[in-house]
């Protein structure tokens, strides 16, 4: 069996959730229809994946430690948390995805939207987005995190 380190939780299924309250039950629900809609995100090129799942984990973590455990336990979420919260980084991977998503939405909107401000207001977030995206650092290699430098 594996040790149990940040980047091996627990399965979620050894966790205990404390008995369910209407401040709980609402804490949990907000945290799967965020949920829901992070992975929406990750095939409509306007909404975020990343932030949804953030939100999805600090909701679960106030309504059920056992939903939050197994949200950072998907496949395709658990190292962008993990790199989000220890390092505040995005993989190039995720980072390529979200530019290229973000260029797409641009040269729609380019050829859809009339000449005005809304279409050039529309364009210049999208290019503030993907800039801020792309200078975010890239996660150290997890060999380098482990050993502490």
């Amino acid at each position: 069996m594996k040790a149990q380190t940040p980047d091996n939780p627990p399965p979620e299924r050894d966790i205990e959730d404390p008995p369910m309250t209407l401040k709980r039950a609402l804490w949990v629900g907000v945290a799967a229809l965020s949920f829901g809609i992070g992975v929406l995100g990750i095939f409509l090129p306007l909404l975020p994946t990343t932030e949804f799942m953030l939100g999805a984990v600090y909701c679960a973590s106030k309504g059920s430690p056992r939903f939050e455990a197994w949200i950072r336990s998907r496949r395709y979420v658990g190292p962008l948390i993990r790199n989000w919260e220890c390092e505040r980084a995005i993989s190039r991977r995720a980072k390529l995805v979200a530019v290229s998503m973000i260029g797409a939405s641009a040269l729609f909107i380019l050829l859809h939207l009339s000449n005005g401000w809304l279409r050039w207001s529309i364009i210049a977030l999208l290019a503030g987005v993907a800039a801020w995206l792309a200078t975010r650092p890239e996660p150290t290699p997890d060999d380098e995190r482990d050993s502490g430098r």
